[in-house]
């Protein structure tokens, strides 16, 4: 009989594919990130608890595009400045991907709020334009000139925060309590050169980062970076303390907690 294949895979397949998947070469970006400084009460506000404001209210958003063999990725999140206990970090609100793959481990493993999206890193000579845009709408747009070049900083280590959590069958709320997850990602910088130039925020239902008004341009780059990353599933959070928070991952967020339809079988 021809191999059923969406049967069982035998464990020496199940650990070759793992073992592929760990020794997966650096992959190498390049991307425009840019930070600025918004309202401290528009920050305290998206915070679910036991998330806290970092000590200066910072907007990061990042534009990647990845040249992964086969096709390109781009890749991008919107996140503000937090604090998890004595560990300071970055809160991401949105993380549009370009394709389905970037998206299962994202979210099913570490609980990144990922979505489908357009994401565009363009250069040509010193100009720069870079955008996140879902629904026909280009959310956020870095455009600018790159000025001058930059030493590439020495690798550092980055922590961002996910809420990773199953909703319930029966739409009555989770599964169970949701995980506070702490992914550290370990960067190295190969090239960097500043940009001088404007972030715009657009206007979304779906993704309203406008709250985050721009209140004052801390820093536009662009370069070319590696990360790995590794998650830790650090505390239990309260369910209905994240509940009022749950339209952050979804643009429908009834699709998740309606249940069943009425006489549905």
């Amino acid at each position: 009989m021809a191999r059923v294949r969406y049967g069982a895979r035998t464990e020496a397949e199940i650990t070759a594919s793992r073992a592929r998947s760990s020794s997966l070469p650096d992959l190498w970006s390049t991307g425009v990130v840019a930070v600025w400084e918004t309202d401290p009460d528009v920050v305290a506000a998206v915070l679910p608890p036991p998330l806290k404001p970092a000590e200066r209210p910072l907007v990061r958003a990042t534009v990647s595009r990845v040249d992964l063999p086969g096709y390109p990725l781009g890749a991008g999140s919107v996140a503000v400045a937090a604090r998890h206990g004595g560990v300071d970090g970055w809160y991401p609100l949105v993380m549009p991907m370009t394709h389905e793959r970037a998206l299962t481990g994202g979210r099913e493993v570490f609980g990144e709020p990922k979505k489908l999206g357009e994401v565009a890193v363009e250069r040509d000579g010193l100009v720069v334009r870079a955008s996140l845009a879902r629904h026909g709408i280009a959310f956020v747009e870095v455009r600018g000139a790159v000025d001058r070049e930059l030493p590439p900083p020495a690798p550092a280590r980055r922590t961002d925060f996910y809420f990773k959590f199953l909703p319930a069958v029966d739409g009555s709320g989770f599964e169970d309590d949701p995980v506070l997850v702490h992914c550290t990602r370990n960067e190295k910088v190969r090239k960097l050169e500043h940009v001088t130039g404007d972030i715009v925020l657009r206007e979304s239902m779906f993704d309203p980062v406008a709250d985050l008004v721009v209140r004052r341009t801390v820093e536009i780059t662009i370069g070319e970076k590696t990360t790995d990353q590794r998650g830790r599933a650090v505390e239990r959070v309260s369910a209905q303390a994240l509940l009022p928070y749950l339209h952050q991952r979804y643009d429908d967020p009834l699709q998740a907690f309606d249940g069943p339809p009425e006489g549905s079988a």
